[in-house]
């Protein structure tokens, strides 16, 4: 594990959300961080599909964390606003939250996303949300 993988696995760690919907940090590269979600029926909606909540949440993160991976040390992210799209019933086993950098400067970064959802038996998958968010570095102490 190189040290930019430790600083955002280190933050996601602390994040209690992160741990109670059973996500987990699979790829951390320069600019873009993947977070995957196993489907559970605790965190469905009314007709069983996976909750907007819980999509929104992973993808969320993880463009804060692609947006951290860009962040000068000693600087942490917070959302400053995104806007989402569905575009299909969040329908699958597993799903994977992509986020993105498009552009980082020194205060904001403004990050692309994207959910994928994972079905049994079928090959590939089919992106159930897209995202774009921007991301604002505040001091660690913040």
């Amino acid at each position: 594990m190189n040290a930019l993988h430790e600083r955002i696995a280190a933050s996601f760690g602390a994040q209690g959300l992160m741990q109670t919907l059973g996500a987990t940090l699979t790829l951390v590269e320069d600019g873009e961080v993947h977070i995957a979600l196993p489907f559970s029926a605790h965190l469905s909606q009314q007709h069983g599909y996976l909750h907007a909540g819980a999509v929104t949440s992973v993808v969320d993160s993880a463009c804060g964390y692609a947006a951290l991976t860009r962040a000068a040390p000693g600087q942490e992210i917070v959302t400053a606003e995104f806007k989402i799209n569905f575009l299909r019933p969040a329908l699958g086993e597993r799903f994977v939250a992509v986020g993105r950098v498009e552009s980082a400067g020194r205060l904001l970064s403004v990050c692309s996303g994207e959910v994928r959802a994972y079905r049994a038996g079928e090959a590939g998958y089919k992106v159930v949300a897209m995202m774009q968010a921007t991301m604002v570095s505040v001091s660690a102490a913040t």
